[in-house]
């Protein structure tokens, strides 16, 4: 009798070493996929901040004996190719459990196929071009989308000025920001007087505000992929003096980043945006993120909105993993990913909508002022707690 104790002591003792061993090997691997070479190397450098301070900060807050792999990867700009042939790395070689990342809409773009093919969930911390999401039923976005931003600015800019000229980056999220600025600011009543699409590589924008000049518009709507590009432009409107000639400056929140504002000067003093984030936010969740980024990465660094994109992909895939207690299926990711919801996020309330996928963001209404001496964008109103993509809707009615 005490033998046979003994043998079910040590067997139960071997099934628990068993049950531990297996949970302590419980590894979630996330595909990352960002850009750390070429011209879009400063976006990319956002995303990987944002990741890496999530990780610092809330790495450990996972199930006991679940732990977190993130693979990184270089897509080395807009090359779609690149990117699925990276992708398809992740998911074959690595064995990934979910992919997110990418500053490009090309890059989602081309690698929405395979997701589906392979049902690996992918979560768009900023790509935002947003038909993409229309048949790709294995991806989930937490940045924005164009219309968002755009269509509310058009009806808002319709009530102070009549005559509008646009001024887009010539890739899909330039079309996209174009088409909602000009439904919005045409059904407020305003005249779009002309529009440009400015070549997304190596652009001149010079020829282009002379063009605009020229026109005599009382404002420009602008949109570009943020960035070193974002100054340029700014630049390109300073040096032809469009200011002194009384033409104002408005946008999506790419035309005056946080990250580059004090690079771009007092031009963008008054200039003003509709978008869902400023690092100026007196929000007690931002004025903690903001504090935060500014430890781990220098006092003079802002974090712009990619950086919060990152954040909250992270945080949205986190909430999967806890919500599965870190085994995975991808319809169950899916599923939970579609509830995802946050009241902590540096930019406000903000969630998925479980129809589209897509992001519901706050969206304010914004004002380049110093601060202390600084250039910050204010957030001057709300102009929705919560939107879902306008451009949807106006699809549906079509």
């Amino acid at each position: 009798m005490k033998l046979a104790r003994f043998l079910m002591s040590v067997l139960a003792a071997c099934v628990a070493l068993s049950l531990t061993t297996y949970t302590q090997a419980q590894t979630v691997k996330i595909g990352f996929l960002s850009t750390y070479s070429g011209p879009g190397a400063a976006q990319g450098d956002q995303l990987d901040k944002g990741v890496k301070l999530y990780m610092k900060l809330n790495g450990d807050k996972l199930p006991p004996g679940v732990k977190v792999e993130v693979i990184t990867r270089d897509d080395t700009g807009a090359i779609p190719d690149v990117a699925k042939r990276v992708a398809q790395e992740l998911i074959v070689r690595d064995k990934v459990d979910f992919l997110t990342g990418f500053v490009w809409t090309p890059n989602m773009a081309a690698i929405a196929p395979l997701t589906t093919e392979a049902k690996v969930p992918y979560v768009s911390m900023n790509a935002a071009g947003a038909r993409i999401m229309n048949n790709a039923p294995y991806m989930a976005r937490v940045s924005f989308t164009i219309w968002q931003s755009a269509y509310p600015l058009g009806h808002w800019a319709a009530k102070k000025y009549k005559k509008a000229y646009t001024a887009v980056t010539d890739f899909a999220p330039g079309h996209e920001a174009e088409e909602g600025f000009i439904k919005g600011f045409k059904e407020g009543g305003g005249e779009i007087v002309g529009s440009v699409r400015i070549p997304f590589a190596n652009p001149d924008f010079v020829p282009f505000m002379q063009r605009i000049k020229d026109a005599k518009p009382d404002v420009i709507f602008g949109f570009n992929p943020a960035g070193k590009a974002a100054t340029g432009m700014m630049k390109s409107y300073a040096d032809l003096d469009l200011p002194k000639a009384g033409i104002k400056f408005i946008g999506t929140g790419d035309i005056v980043t946080d990250e580059e504002l004090q690079s771009m000067g007092d031009v963008t003093l008054g200039v003003t945006t509709v978008h869902h984030y400023s690092a100026a936010s007196d929000r007690p969740a931002n004025k903690a993120f903001v504090a935060a980024y500014k430890k781990e990465y220098g006092e003079a660094l802002n974090p712009g909105f990619m950086v919060v994109g990152a954040w909250d992909a992270m945080d949205a895939i986190f909430y999967a993993i806890r919500e599965q207690n870190g085994k995975i299926d991808p319809d169950k990711s899916m599923e939970l990913l579609k509830k995802w919801k946050s009241t902590t996020s540096p930019r406000g309330n903000v969630s998925i909508d479980p129809e589209t996928r897509d992001v519901i963001n706050p969206e304010y209404l914004r004002e380049v002022r110093k601060v202390g001496g600084k250039l910050a964008n204010i957030e001057i109103e709300t102009i929705s707690a919560g939107i879902k993509d306008p451009m949807k809707e106006s699809d549906k009615k079509k």
